[in-house]
């Protein structure tokens, strides 16, 4: 009886064992499947040449940025501020009219892509005003006709000039 005992063990040891280590090569597969896969997307994203947009070339060479960047489908965009061509801040005082101009320049930026505000995925906006900035900020609507992007809404300190109120960015998906 001892020796029947002993050889069961036995057998359901080495059962336990083969479906064991059988598990573990079918998850390492899958592994260096999905590590197959991650490398081909890296490859793809790599294979994209990015394409620069400067809105005003000479500022923003001077201040070292590029106003929108765009990798396959998807355009970042930097902050837009209410500044005119030359650098100099516009609708000082007026976080309403700042934002609208913050749009206006989008919007141009966003021609430029062949898109329009519905292609937005996210929007984050700075203000160094954030009640103000929730007074005025029903204009989205009138800008964002169909649904509202993600996007944060962050009161700070400062922006890049004092009279700056409000900066708004922009990350775009471009349908194919």
């Amino acid at each position: 009886m001892r020796t029947i005992i002993n050889r069961l063990t036995l057998l359901a040891t080495l059962c336990v064992l083969f479906f064991g280590l059988h598990g573990c090569e079918e998850k390492q597969k899958e592994e260096t499947k999905e590590e197959t896969k991650e490398e081909t997307k890296v490859v793809l994203v790599e294979s994209e040449q990015p394409e620069y947009f400067l809105l005003r070339p000479e500022l923003e060479k001077a201040y070292g940025y590029s106003h929108a960047v765009k990798i396959g489908n998807n355009i970042k965009i930097s902050g837009a501020v209410s500044m005119d061509d030359a650098g100099n801040p516009t609708a000082i005082g007026d976080i309403e009219q700042q934002m609208k101009n913050c749009y206006a320049d989008l919007e141009k930026i966003l021609k430029h892509y062949g898109c329009t505000f519905d292609d937005v995925i996210k929007e984050d906006i700075f203000t160094t005003n954030m009640a103000q900035m929730l007074e005025k900020s029903a204009y989205r609507a009138e800008i964002y006709k169909n649904e509202f992007p993600t996007g944060s809404w962050l009161e700070v300190k400062g922006l890049a000039l004092p009279e700056f109120m409000v900066e708004i960015e922009l990350e775009v998906h471009k349908p194919e």
